[in-house]
């Protein structure tokens, strides 16, 4: 499957994750946010960029449980919580902010 963004052909893998992390920006954030019908919100954006950021430094991704913690640490309980984040990605949190931040799907999502 390939994504065009502003008329480029981007690679992405059978389940919609972008095949080179480079590749990505926001209006391919916001293409990919609209082909898995996610209406993308200021609280989107930012376990995004800060999942892509998680990514960058550290050269992997954590699990969802760390990811949760996380994300806790940074913005504080109220967004750290499964509940919080499954309003914002009802099909997996984890999965589907590493798919809109442009990095591989993470190794514990099916």
């Amino acid at each position: 499957m390939d994504l065009i963004v502003d008329s480029v052909l981007l690679e992405t893998t059978d389940q919609g994750f972008l095949k080179n992390t480079d590749d990505w920006n926001e209006a391919v954030a916001k293409e990919l946010a609209e082909l898995n019908a996610i209406c993308l919100t200021e609280q989107h954006w930012e376990i995004i960029l800060y999942i892509r950021q998680y990514y960058l430094q550290y050269k992997h991704l954590p699990n969802a449980r760390v990811f949760t913690k996380a994300i806790a640490k940074e913005f504080g309980e109220e967004k750290g919580n499964s509940r919080y984040l499954h309003r914002l990605f009802p099909e997996g949190p984890l999965k589907y902010a590493c798919k809109l931040a442009g990095i591989p799907k993470p190794p514990t999502c099916l």
